[in-house]
């Protein structure tokens, strides 16, 4: 596989596609970090770019903008993704890419970015020059409510037994949140807190495919926001990958990060 290299002003680093069952698609990722921490150099930016490469996507891993120092609040990295997914729209024939394969992902913070773009391509505010939605959408363990339902009983307990676990507790969440908007996230749009769209806003999604850590807390809102894709008649494949807790791809020398990628692989192949 040749080396990644950069591109659009850095903004995304290319790691172009190997042979193998997943050639001729593409691949936009973004990395996670709480809306403020992470770079392209984590395991879950270049671990899980490199390993879609190896199956044969091009991927473009995005650096979008960060929160830091009450600076880069949304839409800031959401500007980021879409002007990514619309480069990556440009320049598909040169990554050797079919322009219906070409796949939108996101682990954590970064899932949130990517549907949050994708419901500003479907006319959601704040509104965002036309740009064709992806193929499908890969979201790993993702945060799309900042107010979430409580986790049932068993989650609850599994959390109570692995107090290393428990990273994201009401308070953690909504602070994450409020860091991100720079306000309280009650009433704000759904571009930036994705779990708050009904099923009359998703008309016209793509197709899903989400894996979720078995002790996160965030789980209660990826399964959330699963439902109500599902009540929209959106192709949704929805899973929870076994012994894991919150991050498990920036983890690859876990058990679990080979079997949730070829997972995925799988599901792009078919879609």
């Amino acid at each position: 596989m040749h080396p990644p290299r950069a591109a659009l002003d850095g903004l995304v680093r290319v790691y172009p596609a190997a042979d193998g069952p997943l050639r001729g698609s593409a691949l936009l990722w973004a990395h996670g970090g709480g809306f403020m921490h992470g770079d392209l150099d984590m395991p879950e930016a270049d671990a899980v770019s490199r390993a879609f490469a190896e199956r044969g996507a091009a991927v473009a891993s995005v650096d979008y903008r960060r929160v830091v120092d009450g600076r880069n609040r949304f839409p800031a990295g959401s500007d980021d993704v879409l002007t990514a997914w619309r480069w990556l729209v440009a320049n598909a024939a040169e990554l050797g890419a079919d322009p219906a394969r070409l796949f939108a992902g996101g682990a954590s913070a970064g899932a949130n970015l990517v549907v949050g773009a994708v419901l500003r391509m479907l006319g959601h505010a704040p509104a965002t020059a036309s740009a064709p939605p992806p193929t499908g959408l890969f979201l790993a363990y993702p945060t799309l409510l900042a107010v979430q339902p409580a986790p049932d009983a068993a989650l609850r307990a599994a959390l109570d037994a692995d107090p290393d676990a428990d990273h994201f507790p009401p308070a953690v969440v909504h602070g994450m949140y409020e860091n991100y908007l720079g306000r309280d996230p009650g009433n704000a749009p759904i571009s930036a807190i994705p779990g708050l769209a009904a099923s009359a806003d998703l008309t016209g999604f793509p197709p899903t495919v989400m894996v979720n850590d078995e002790v996160d807390e965030l789980r209660v809102s990826g399964e959330h926001f699963a439902r109500t894709l599902k009540d929209a008649g959106v192709d949704v494949d929805v899973s929870i990958e076994p012994g894991t807790t919150h991050g498990h791809l920036n983890r690859p020398d876990e058990p679990a990060f080979a079997p949730t990628i070829t997972r995925v692989a799988a599901w792009m192949s078919r879609h």
